[in-house]
């Protein structure tokens, strides 16, 4: 009974996000060139945290956020990143979401062709597609291509449910805030936090990091810590809302 015990705890202990040394670099596909965008990364994300990401435009936000996803053309060049101690630091962007993370663009693609139905179909989730549009107010999206004509509003709101359909265990989200106006922001805000509040598929609770410029989010989000990038490198963590009025007070530097 005590070796089981111990192995139980050993799991729930395990972070379930560890970067540790990651830099993260940007392939140009005709030259074959890599250019270095975040550099000496150490982030611990822990179940059911909600952290923040703050920093100037241009600092490597994103790229720290497509890094852990995988999306092409960024790759992780130094350190290691696992998942639930497993190391994801070489699969592929589908292996990293079979796996449990799962991204909210900031500027989500249009898919021609692609309905919102034919989508939850094709990744298994037609059975929770009812529930995230009524909860999101999306009901009337589910015969229109994703991201096709959308309103500001409606592809933000999209994006979360896209990740409420996925069910992941980390949330990424990549400026949720922008290009919408403050109610349209109090409606995403709250998204995201209901959405934090339930269970990824593996049962556990969900995290997310989330990436803001303007700060307006943290008003609907209970963050428990907050991260600034400043050209490539996370230069200081703490209490999020003491960090943001820092920020607002003397800039980033």
């Amino acid at each position: 009974m005590a070796t089981t015990d111990t192995a139980t705890a050993d799991i729930t202990t395990v972070p379930l996000l560890e970067l540790r040394g990651v830099s993260i670099a940007a392939v140009d596909e005709a030259t074959g060139t890599e250019t270095l965008i975040c550099r000496d990364i150490d982030l611990t994300i822990n179940d059911g945290e909600r952290h923040i990401l703050l920093g100037p435009n241009g600092s490597g936000k994103s790229t720290l956020l497509a890094g852990i996803m995988g999306l092409h053309p960024f790759h992780i060049t130094e350190g290691t990143a696992t998942l639930r101690g497993v190391d994801i630091t070489d699969l592929e962007v589908e292996d990293r979401a079979k796996a449990g993370i799962g991204l909210a663009f900031q500027r989500p693609p249009a898919l021609a062709g692609v309905s919102v139905a034919k989508l939850a179909h094709a990744i298994g989730a037609s059975d929770r597609l009812g529930p995230a549009e009524e909860a999101l107010g999306l009901g009337h999206l589910g015969e229109r291509d994703v991201n096709v004509g959308f309103s500001g509003g409606e592809a933000k709101r999209f994006e979360v449910m896209k990740l409420a359909l996925q069910g992941p265990s980390l949330c990424l989200f990549d400026e949720p805030e922008s290009g919408v106006d403050l109610e349209q922001v109090s409606v995403v805000g709250q998204a995201i936090s209901d959405l934090l509040s339930t269970s990824g598929d593996d049962g556990r609770p969900r995290a997310g990091l989330v990436i803001t410029h303007t700060g307006f989010i943290l008003e609907h989000l209970d963050a428990t810590t907050a991260h600034l990038m400043v050209d490539g490198r996370l230069t200081a963590s703490g209490d999020p809302h003491d960090m943001f009025a820092r920020i607002r007070a003397g800039g980033y530097r």
